[in-house]
C-alpha cells in the first residue's frame, strides 16, 4: 500500500484505528517547459520520485506508515509564459487547493503530512511555506520540503548551487532516472552550456526566463545529464523527504530538513 488513491474507503478507514501514526506525502510539481528537451511534467516527475523512494524505504518500518498522495501538477509559473505549454495558476488558487486537500485529510485524522516541491519560482515557494504555516498554526503536523533553504542549497550538486538548476544536468537527469522516454536524448546532447544565475537574475529585477537570458527555456548543461547522475541525485532530497516524515509522525510538524 503506497498510494493513498488506490485504497478503498474500508482500507483507509482502517489506517485510523493503526497504533502506527499515519504520513503523507504530497508531490507538488508544476506543468511549465523545460527546454527543448525535457517535458512540461519535470518538476513534477522529480517530486513523485523523491515520495515513491521515501515510501519505499519506510516500507513495513514499525514506526510509521507513508503513502503517496495524488500529486498536485499545477503551481505558480509565469517565468516561462513566452513558451508554449505553460499552465498557470494564480497565487490564491494554489493556495486554496493545498489548504483545501491538507485540511479535508486532517479533518479525518490524518493530521501528518509532508509536502515534497520541486518548483522553485519564488511566488510558488511562498505560497507553500505560507500554506505550511497555516496548517501548522491550526495544529497539523505539517512538513514542507523546502530545498531553497540555504542549508539544503549546500547539499545539492554544484549546478543547483549555482543557480542554474532550470532543465539543466540537475533535472534533467532525475527525469532520465525514472522516466527516460520522456526526454529527447538528440536535442539534449546538443545543447550548449547556458550560464544564467536565475537567483541572481531574479533579485535584479527579471521576471521571465528570456529576460534572463535562458532563450531556449534552460540553464545549466542538460548535454551533461545522465541517469546514473539522476540517481545519485535524488540521494540527499530522499534523505530529507525521510527526515521530514518520521518528524511529523513524532509531532515535530514545523521543521523542514534543514541540514
Amino acid at each position: 500500500m503506497t498510494y493513498f488513491a488506490d485504497l478503498t474507503s474500508p482500507a483507509v478507514d482502517e489506517l485510523r484505528r493503526d497504533v502506527r501514526p499515519t504520513v503523507l506525502l504530497l508531490p507538488v510539481g508544476v506543468t511549465e517547459p523545460h527546454g527543448p528537451h525535457a517535458p512540461l511534467s519535470t518538476d513534477s516527475i522529480i517530486s513523485a520520485a523523491m515520495c515513491e523512494r521515501a515510501a519505499a524505504r519506510l516500507a513495513g518500518a514499525e514506526e510509521l506508515r507513508v503513502l503517496i498522495l495524488p500529486a498536485i501538477p499545477y503551481g505558480v509559473t509565469r517565468f516561462g509564459a513566452a513558451f508554449a505549454g505553460a499552465v498557470s495558476i494564480e497565487e490564491s488558487t494554489l493556495t486554496a487547493l493545498v489548504l483545501d486537500v491538507c485540511r479535508s485529510l486532517v479533518g479525518q485524522g490524518f493530521d501528518r503530512i509532508v509536502i515534497v516541491n520541486n518548483h522553485f519560482e519564488p511566488e510558488h515557494v511562498d505560497v507553500l511555506r505560507r500554506t505550511a504555516g497555516e496548517l501548522q498554526r491550526e495544529g497539523a503536523q505539517v512538513a514542507l520540503l523546502d530545498l531553497l533553504r540555504r542549508k539544503n542549497v549546500q547539499r545539492l550538486p554544484a549546478e543547483f548551487q549555482a543557480g542554474e538548476g532550470h532543465a539543466g544536468s540537475y533535472e534533467t537527469s532525475i527525469v532520465l532516472a525514472e522516466r527516460p522516454d520522456l526526454v529527447d536524448t538528440d536535442v539534449m546532447h546538443a545543447l550548449p552550456h547556458v550560464a544564467v544565475n536565475m537567483a541572481a537574475a531574479i533579485a535584479a529585477g527579471h521576471s521571465d526566463f528570456v529576460g534572463m537570458g535562458m532563450q531556449d527555456g534552460y540553464c545549466g548543461s542538460p548535454g551533461e545529464a545522465t541517469a546514473a547522475e539522476g540517481g545519485a541525485t535524488l540521494e540527499t532530497p530522499t534523505g530529507m523527504v525521510l527526515a521530514l516524515g518520521r518528524g511529523v509522525a513524532g509531532g515535530r510538524g514545523g521543521i523542514r530538513a534543514d541540514g
